[in-house]
Protein backbone atom coordinates (compact mmCIF):
# COMPACT_ATOMS: atom_id res chain seq x y z
CA UNK A 1 0.00 0.00 0.00
CA UNK A 2 1.34 3.65 -0.92
CA UNK A 3 0.95 6.15 0.53
CA UNK A 4 1.09 8.66 -2.19
CA UNK A 5 -2.67 9.86 -3.48
CA UNK A 6 -3.67 8.32 -6.56
CA UNK A 7 -6.83 9.99 -6.44
CA UNK A 8 -6.84 13.82 -5.83
CA UNK A 9 -9.37 16.65 -5.56
CA UNK A 10 -8.30 19.99 -5.33
CA UNK A 11 -10.95 23.12 -4.33
CA UNK A 12 -13.27 21.55 -6.70
CA UNK A 13 -16.82 23.83 -7.61
CA UNK A 14 -19.55 23.05 -9.61
CA UNK A 15 -22.79 24.83 -9.84
CA UNK A 16 -26.19 24.12 -11.17
CA UNK A 17 -28.62 27.02 -11.83
CA UNK A 18 -29.10 28.16 -8.20
CA UNK A 19 -27.66 25.02 -6.65
CA UNK A 20 -23.79 25.09 -5.62
CA UNK A 21 -23.24 21.15 -5.90
CA UNK A 22 -19.89 21.22 -5.20
CA UNK A 23 -18.03 24.07 -3.19
CA UNK A 24 -14.67 23.87 -2.88
CA UNK A 25 -14.38 20.17 -2.07
CA UNK A 26 -11.10 18.78 -1.57
CA UNK A 27 -9.84 14.88 -1.22
CA UNK A 28 -6.74 12.79 -1.54
CA UNK A 29 -7.07 9.22 -1.76
CA UNK A 30 -3.79 6.72 -1.43
CA UNK A 31 -2.94 4.19 -4.19
CA UNK A 32 -4.28 0.80 -3.00
CA UNK A 33 -6.88 1.78 -0.54
CA UNK A 34 -10.40 1.79 -0.23
CA UNK A 35 -12.10 5.57 0.24
CA UNK A 36 -15.48 5.46 1.59
CA UNK A 37 -17.55 8.75 0.59
CA UNK A 38 -20.59 9.52 2.68
CA UNK A 39 -23.24 12.05 2.86
CA UNK A 40 -26.55 13.00 3.35
CA UNK A 41 -28.68 12.91 -0.53
CA UNK A 42 -27.62 15.96 -2.35
CA UNK A 43 -24.18 16.67 -0.60
CA UNK A 44 -22.61 16.48 -3.79
CA UNK A 45 -21.13 12.84 -4.19
CA UNK A 46 -22.38 12.25 -7.58
CA UNK A 47 -20.99 15.28 -8.81
CA UNK A 48 -17.68 14.66 -7.28
CA UNK A 49 -17.87 11.20 -8.74
CA UNK A 50 -19.14 11.95 -12.53
CA UNK A 51 -16.08 14.76 -12.26
CA UNK A 52 -12.94 12.34 -10.84
CA UNK A 53 -14.47 9.80 -13.88
CA UNK A 54 -14.59 12.50 -16.50
CA UNK A 55 -18.17 12.44 -17.14
CA UNK A 56 -18.80 16.16 -15.81
CA UNK A 57 -16.44 19.35 -15.76
CA UNK A 58 -15.59 21.05 -12.64
CA UNK A 59 -16.63 24.96 -12.98
CA UNK A 60 -12.97 25.39 -10.83
CA UNK A 61 -10.60 23.54 -9.17
CA UNK A 62 -8.18 20.62 -10.18
CA UNK A 63 -8.26 16.99 -10.34
CA UNK A 64 -5.91 13.98 -11.05
CA UNK A 65 -6.44 10.41 -11.28
CA UNK A 66 -2.33 8.38 -11.10
CA UNK A 67 -1.02 12.08 -12.07
CA UNK A 68 -3.13 12.63 -14.95
CA UNK A 69 -5.38 16.16 -14.67
CA UNK A 70 -9.15 14.90 -15.47
CA UNK A 71 -9.76 17.92 -17.68
CA UNK A 72 -6.31 18.02 -19.78
CA UNK A 73 -6.12 14.38 -19.97
CA UNK A 74 -9.01 12.74 -19.81
CA UNK A 75 -7.60 10.19 -22.54
CA UNK A 76 -5.16 9.11 -20.12
CA UNK A 77 -7.45 8.80 -16.97
CA UNK A 78 -10.66 6.30 -18.74
CA UNK A 79 -7.52 4.20 -19.50
CA UNK A 80 -6.96 3.94 -15.79
CA UNK A 81 -10.36 3.92 -14.24
CA UNK A 82 -13.59 1.59 -13.99
CA UNK A 83 -16.99 2.60 -13.04
CA UNK A 84 -19.63 0.53 -12.07
CA UNK A 85 -22.86 2.23 -10.47
CA UNK A 86 -25.75 1.59 -8.77
CA UNK A 87 -28.08 -0.46 -11.38
CA UNK A 88 -26.23 -2.88 -13.60
CA UNK A 89 -25.26 -1.99 -17.12
CA UNK A 90 -25.27 -5.30 -18.80
CA UNK A 91 -27.53 -6.43 -21.86
CA UNK A 92 -30.19 -9.19 -20.10
CA UNK A 93 -30.04 -10.49 -23.51
CA UNK A 94 -26.19 -11.86 -23.55
CA UNK A 95 -24.97 -14.28 -21.65
CA UNK A 96 -22.57 -13.59 -19.39
CA UNK A 97 -19.36 -14.64 -20.94
CA UNK A 98 -21.03 -12.43 -24.15
CA UNK A 99 -21.25 -9.53 -22.16
CA UNK A 100 -18.05 -9.78 -21.09
CA UNK A 101 -16.68 -10.27 -24.62
CA UNK A 102 -18.73 -7.74 -25.47
CA UNK A 103 -17.24 -5.24 -23.52
CA UNK A 104 -13.88 -6.22 -24.15
CA UNK A 105 -14.35 -5.40 -28.25
CA UNK A 106 -15.92 -1.92 -26.71
CA UNK A 107 -13.08 -1.46 -25.16
CA UNK A 108 -10.67 -2.24 -28.45
CA UNK A 109 -9.46 -5.38 -26.82
CA UNK A 110 -8.42 -8.13 -29.88
CA UNK A 111 -10.96 -10.97 -29.68
CA UNK A 112 -8.91 -13.05 -29.07
CA UNK A 113 -7.87 -11.39 -25.36
CA UNK A 114 -11.28 -10.03 -25.27
CA UNK A 115 -12.19 -14.34 -25.08
CA UNK A 116 -9.70 -14.52 -22.58
CA UNK A 117 -9.74 -11.66 -20.07
CA UNK A 118 -13.71 -12.73 -19.96
CA UNK A 119 -13.13 -16.32 -18.89
CA UNK A 120 -10.73 -15.08 -16.58
CA UNK A 121 -13.08 -12.73 -14.78
CA UNK A 122 -16.08 -15.37 -14.76
CA UNK A 123 -13.40 -17.46 -12.92
CA UNK A 124 -11.99 -15.55 -10.43
CA UNK A 125 -15.50 -14.51 -9.46
CA UNK A 126 -17.35 -17.64 -8.93
CA UNK A 127 -19.64 -17.44 -12.56
CA UNK A 128 -17.93 -19.46 -14.63
CA UNK A 129 -20.95 -22.20 -14.05
CA UNK A 130 -23.63 -19.33 -15.49
CA UNK A 131 -20.87 -18.21 -17.99
CA UNK A 132 -23.65 -19.40 -21.14
CA UNK A 133 -26.54 -18.56 -19.08
CA UNK A 134 -28.69 -15.67 -20.41
CA UNK A 135 -28.34 -12.59 -17.88
CA UNK A 136 -32.21 -12.16 -17.74
CA UNK A 137 -31.97 -16.11 -15.51
CA UNK A 138 -29.32 -14.23 -13.18
CA UNK A 139 -30.35 -13.61 -9.66
CA UNK A 140 -29.69 -9.61 -8.51
CA UNK A 141 -26.40 -10.34 -6.66
CA UNK A 142 -25.17 -12.50 -10.28
CA UNK A 143 -26.05 -9.65 -11.58
CA UNK A 144 -23.82 -6.80 -9.37
CA UNK A 145 -21.01 -9.35 -9.91
CA UNK A 146 -21.06 -9.41 -13.58
CA UNK A 147 -21.55 -5.77 -13.60
CA UNK A 148 -18.93 -5.07 -11.68
CA UNK A 149 -16.78 -7.23 -13.65
CA UNK A 150 -17.45 -5.72 -16.73
CA UNK A 151 -15.57 -2.84 -15.46
CA UNK A 152 -12.98 -4.81 -14.91
CA UNK A 153 -12.01 -5.67 -18.01
CA UNK A 154 -8.84 -3.08 -18.90
CA UNK A 155 -7.62 -3.36 -14.73
CA UNK A 156 -8.33 -0.58 -13.91
CA UNK A 157 -5.66 1.57 -11.17
CA UNK A 158 -8.81 3.22 -9.73
CA UNK A 159 -12.21 1.84 -9.63
CA UNK A 160 -15.71 4.08 -9.14
CA UNK A 161 -18.18 1.98 -7.03
CA UNK A 162 -21.26 3.64 -6.71
CA UNK A 163 -24.08 1.92 -4.32
CA UNK A 164 -22.42 -1.33 -5.42
CA UNK A 165 -24.55 -3.25 -3.27
CA UNK A 166 -27.93 -1.27 -3.04
CA UNK A 167 -30.68 -3.91 -2.65
CA UNK A 168 -29.13 -7.01 -2.52
CA UNK A 169 -29.56 -9.77 0.32
CA UNK A 170 -27.33 -10.53 2.81
CA UNK A 171 -25.38 -13.06 0.83
CA UNK A 172 -24.91 -11.03 -2.10
CA UNK A 173 -23.94 -8.20 -0.66
CA UNK A 174 -20.95 -10.28 1.26
CA UNK A 175 -20.08 -12.23 -2.05
CA UNK A 176 -19.49 -8.40 -2.88
CA UNK A 177 -17.37 -7.38 -0.46
CA UNK A 178 -15.16 -10.20 -1.05
CA UNK A 179 -15.10 -9.06 -4.26
CA UNK A 180 -13.73 -5.44 -3.72
CA UNK A 181 -11.46 -7.48 -0.45
CA UNK A 182 -9.75 -9.34 -3.33
CA UNK A 183 -9.45 -6.19 -5.90
CA UNK A 184 -7.71 -4.10 -3.25
CA UNK A 185 -5.59 -7.12 -1.95
CA UNK A 186 -4.33 -6.71 -6.02
CA UNK A 187 -3.77 -3.29 -5.78
CA UNK A 188 -6.62 -1.52 -7.35
CA UNK A 189 -7.60 1.60 -4.93
CA UNK A 190 -11.83 1.62 -4.76
CA UNK A 191 -13.68 5.06 -4.17
CA UNK A 192 -16.92 3.73 -2.93
CA UNK A 193 -20.31 5.78 -2.18
CA UNK A 194 -22.57 4.15 -0.31
CA UNK A 195 -25.38 4.58 1.96
CA UNK A 196 -25.04 1.19 4.20
CA UNK A 197 -22.61 2.83 7.19
CA UNK A 198 -21.85 -0.52 7.93
CA UNK A 199 -20.59 -1.52 4.42
CA UNK A 200 -18.05 1.62 4.66
CA UNK A 201 -17.10 0.35 8.81
CA UNK A 202 -16.21 -2.92 7.15
CA UNK A 203 -14.60 -1.94 3.70
CA UNK A 204 -13.11 1.24 4.19
CA UNK A 205 -9.79 2.02 4.75
CA UNK A 206 -10.80 5.71 5.52
CA UNK A 207 -13.56 7.52 4.70
CA UNK A 208 -14.49 11.04 3.51
CA UNK A 209 -17.67 13.05 4.73
CA UNK A 210 -19.37 15.45 2.65
CA UNK A 211 -21.79 17.47 3.18
CA UNK A 212 -23.14 20.85 1.11
CA UNK A 213 -20.50 19.97 -1.33
CA UNK A 214 -17.68 19.80 0.45
CA UNK A 215 -15.60 17.16 2.80
CA UNK A 216 -16.15 18.09 6.38
CA UNK A 217 -14.73 15.12 8.08
CA UNK A 218 -12.14 12.43 7.29
CA UNK A 219 -10.19 9.52 9.10
CA UNK A 220 -10.21 5.33 9.81
CA UNK A 221 -13.81 4.10 11.08
CA UNK A 222 -12.06 4.15 14.50
CA UNK A 223 -10.81 7.72 13.83
CA UNK A 224 -14.04 9.31 13.20
CA UNK A 225 -16.25 7.02 15.77
CA UNK A 226 -13.60 8.14 18.44
CA UNK A 227 -13.56 11.87 17.57
CA UNK A 228 -17.11 12.17 19.35
CA UNK A 229 -16.35 9.74 22.14
CA UNK A 230 -17.63 6.44 24.18
CA UNK A 231 -21.19 6.17 25.77
CA UNK A 232 -21.68 4.72 29.15
CA UNK A 233 -24.68 2.67 29.16
CA UNK A 234 -25.87 1.99 33.13
CA UNK A 235 -28.65 -0.35 33.14
CA UNK A 236 -30.50 -0.20 36.96
CA UNK A 237 -32.07 -2.97 39.09
CA UNK A 238 -34.41 -0.68 40.56
CA UNK A 239 -35.23 2.64 38.55
CA UNK A 240 -36.09 4.65 42.22
CA UNK A 241 -32.52 4.25 42.31
CA UNK A 242 -31.98 6.81 39.17
CA UNK A 243 -31.43 9.72 41.35
CA UNK A 244 -28.61 8.73 42.88
CA UNK A 245 -27.15 7.21 40.12
CA UNK A 246 -26.89 10.29 38.49
CA UNK A 247 -25.01 11.82 40.67
CA UNK A 248 -22.25 9.39 40.55
CA UNK A 249 -22.21 9.26 36.48
CA UNK A 250 -22.18 13.18 36.91
CA UNK A 251 -19.11 12.92 39.42
CA UNK A 252 -17.13 10.12 37.19
CA UNK A 253 -18.28 12.01 33.51
CA UNK A 254 -18.28 15.31 34.41
CA UNK A 255 -21.94 15.36 32.72
CA UNK A 256 -25.64 14.43 33.65
CA UNK A 257 -26.79 11.10 32.26
CA UNK A 258 -29.82 11.01 30.24
CA UNK A 259 -32.54 8.44 31.36
CA UNK A 260 -34.50 6.24 29.67
CA UNK A 261 -36.79 3.83 31.65
CA UNK A 262 -34.09 2.05 33.79
CA UNK A 263 -31.06 2.96 31.36
CA UNK A 264 -28.96 5.82 31.88
CA UNK A 265 -27.07 7.21 28.90
CA UNK A 266 -23.74 9.69 29.57
CA UNK A 267 -21.09 10.51 26.78
CA UNK A 268 -17.75 9.88 27.41
CA UNK A 269 -14.40 11.25 26.47
CA UNK A 270 -12.63 8.04 24.73
CA UNK A 271 -10.88 6.11 26.60
CA UNK A 272 -11.12 8.36 30.25
CA UNK A 273 -13.08 5.81 32.50
CA UNK A 274 -12.52 2.28 33.06
CA UNK A 275 -15.87 0.35 34.10
CA UNK A 276 -14.21 -0.85 36.84
CA UNK A 277 -14.12 2.30 38.38
CA UNK A 278 -17.79 2.71 37.79
CA UNK A 279 -19.32 -0.21 39.14
CA UNK A 280 -16.68 0.71 42.32
CA UNK A 281 -18.26 4.01 42.58
CA UNK A 282 -21.57 2.74 42.19
CA UNK A 283 -21.47 -0.01 44.91
CA UNK A 284 -19.90 2.66 47.29
CA UNK A 285 -23.61 4.64 47.06
CA UNK A 286 -25.18 1.75 47.08
CA UNK A 287 -26.60 1.55 43.57
CA UNK A 288 -27.51 -1.97 42.73
CA UNK A 289 -27.19 -2.42 38.31
CA UNK A 290 -28.37 -4.83 36.00
CA UNK A 291 -25.79 -4.19 33.76
CA UNK A 292 -22.97 -1.51 32.58
CA UNK A 293 -21.17 -1.42 29.35
CA UNK A 294 -19.06 1.27 27.71
CA UNK A 295 -20.39 1.63 23.97
CA UNK A 296 -18.64 2.92 21.16
CA UNK A 297 -20.47 4.88 18.83
CA UNK A 298 -21.32 3.53 15.18
CA UNK A 299 -20.81 5.06 12.14
CA UNK A 300 -24.58 6.15 12.04
CA UNK A 301 -23.60 8.10 15.16
CA UNK A 302 -21.11 9.76 13.49
CA UNK A 303 -23.15 10.35 10.86
CA UNK A 304 -25.67 12.16 12.58
CA UNK A 305 -23.50 13.90 14.69
CA UNK A 306 -21.37 15.28 11.60
CA UNK A 307 -24.29 16.26 8.76
CA UNK A 308 -27.45 16.76 11.53
CA UNK A 309 -28.62 14.17 9.52
CA UNK A 310 -29.49 10.19 9.74
CA UNK A 311 -28.21 7.99 7.14
CA UNK A 312 -30.53 7.52 4.28
CA UNK A 313 -32.10 4.15 4.00
CA UNK A 314 -31.94 2.07 0.78
CA UNK A 315 -34.20 2.99 -1.91
CA UNK A 316 -33.62 6.60 -1.43
CA UNK A 317 -30.47 7.27 -3.96
CA UNK A 318 -30.42 7.84 -7.95
CA UNK A 319 -28.05 6.26 -10.03
CA UNK A 320 -25.42 8.01 -12.04
CA UNK A 321 -27.04 9.21 -15.18
CA UNK A 322 -26.19 11.84 -17.61
CA UNK A 323 -25.63 15.49 -16.75
CA UNK A 324 -28.94 16.84 -16.54
CA UNK A 325 -30.05 14.09 -14.84
CA UNK A 326 -27.44 15.01 -12.11
CA UNK A 327 -28.41 18.74 -12.12
CA UNK A 328 -31.91 17.97 -12.15
CA UNK A 329 -30.94 15.56 -8.38
CA UNK A 330 -29.02 18.30 -6.86
CA UNK A 331 -31.52 21.52 -7.79
CA UNK A 332 -34.24 19.49 -5.87
CA UNK A 333 -32.20 17.96 -3.49
CA UNK A 334 -33.38 14.55 -4.47
CA UNK A 335 -30.67 11.42 -4.16
CA UNK A 336 -27.34 12.24 -4.92
CA UNK A 337 -24.40 10.20 -3.43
Amino acid sequence: MSDQPIVVAEALRKRFGDTQALDGLDLAVPAGTVCGVLGPNGAGKTTAVRILATLADADSGHARIAGYDVARRPDQVRTRIGLAGQYAAVDEKLTGRGNLRMFGRLYHLPRREARRRADELLERFGLMDAADRQVAGYSGGMRRRLDLITSLILRPQVLFLDEPTTGLDPRSRGEIWDAVRGLVADGTTVLLTTQYLDEADRLADDIAVIDHGRVIATGTPDELKASIGDRLDVVLDDPAMAGGAADVLHTLAGAYPALDGDRLSVPLAAGSLRLADVVRELDRAGVTVGDVALRRPTLDEVFLRLTGDPASGPGETGDTGNGQDAATRERDKEPAR
